[in-house]
């Protein structure tokens, strides 16, 4: 086997650096795991180096446990899933005193989803949560298409996203990331109302909704009928929100949606995000994550570039 030339070893950086900014939040690389893919992350722990991580985002966290949507929860489709799981998890205070603890043993960012029926629930967590040690953000999730009540109807109405981000900025002391809907010709507009109201930075975007039949029965291939649309067919449409949101903002972004490879990292980067969630990924290799995360730096350096940060914005007309 011939070794490189020496010309092109030259060429590169002798060291990348990956760090990212999340506002006053420090990431050692820009790789997190999304919510709702990744357990409360303890549970990955066996499989995945969590200090590998630019950080987690633990599974949605409500005042009360919930129960989640009837089975089955989710199913394939070309480039991506469909899936319902309805914020299945153990309750805010369950997390404090089972999850949090173990968590706390890593080196990496733990970012907490936050989710409410009310606008009363966002506030009841985010209380419980100040209490506790471990949590870099709360992930404000206004956009969950999966549940029957709560989560997305703040999200598109411009006053009810108003009232639910003014209401968390008052109970956190912690930086305050809005998770918003993959709003198509509006996300500029949600995206300007959850800065002016006090946002420390925006998550684009939500599964997109979404319906799958099975034609022999007539039936949905999903419980509770339909579900969130994730995976690498999503990802050309969320890129433009990421761009159309990065130009009417100034904090920032996090990219979320279809995410595989270090290039696809980098095209989110590229248009406007400071950082990425990996998702429906860990569902065919739940060591995704920590795969992007080591093999990135090797891209940087076949791309010769000494900052990962350096990306971001850079879309050229």
């Amino acid at each position: 086997m011939s070794s490189p030339e020496p010309a092109r070893l030259a060429e590169r950086p002798s060291a990348v650096d990956l760090r990212v900014t999340i506002g006053t939040v420090s990431l050692k690389n820009p790789i997190l795991a999304a919510s709702g893919t990744f357990g409360y992350g303890v549970e990955f722990a066996h499989l995945v180096d969590l200090n590998r991580l630019g950080g987690l985002v633990v599974k949605g966290l409500s005042a009360q446990p919930m129960a989640g949507a009837p089975p089955p929860r989710m199913t394939e489709t070309p480039s991506g899933m469909i899936n319902a799981i309805g914020l299945q998890n153990i309750g805010v205070r369950a997390f404090v005193a089972e999850k949090l603890p173990q968590l706390r043993r890593y080196d990496t960012a733990v970012v907490a989803n936050v989710f409410g029926h009310t606008i009363a629930e966002y506030v009841e967590v985010i209380r419980v949560l100040e209490d506790a040690q471990g949590i870099a953000a709360y992930e404000l999730n206004i956009s969950c298409p999966n549940v029957e009540r709560g989560g997305a109807e703040y999200g598109v109405d411009p006053e009810l996203t108003t009232e639910v981000v003014v209401a968390a900025r008052k109970a956190s002391k912690r930086p305050l990331w809005i998770k918003l809907l993959p709003v198509i010709g509006r996300i500029g507009l949600m995206a300007k109302v959850s800065e002016s109201e006090g946002a420390d930075a925006l998550v684009i975007a939500n599964t997109y909704p979404a319906l799958c039949l099975d034609t022999h029965t007539r039936k949905s291939r999903l419980g509770s009928t339909a579900g969130g649309l994730s995976g690498p067919a999503i990802k050309p449409i969320t890129l433009r929100l990421v761009y159309e949101a990065s130009q009417v903002v100034q904090i920032p972004i996090i990219g979320l949606g279809g995410i595989e490879s270090p290039a696809d990292v980098a095209e989110y980067m590229v248009a406007g995000a400071s950082a990425v969630e990996v998702g429906t990924a860990h569902f065919v290799d739940p060591r995704a994550s920590e795969r992007l995360a080591g093999s990135l730096e090797m891209w940087c350096r076949d791309e010769r570039l000494s900052e990962i940060s350096s990306l971001r914005g850079s879309l050229r007309a």
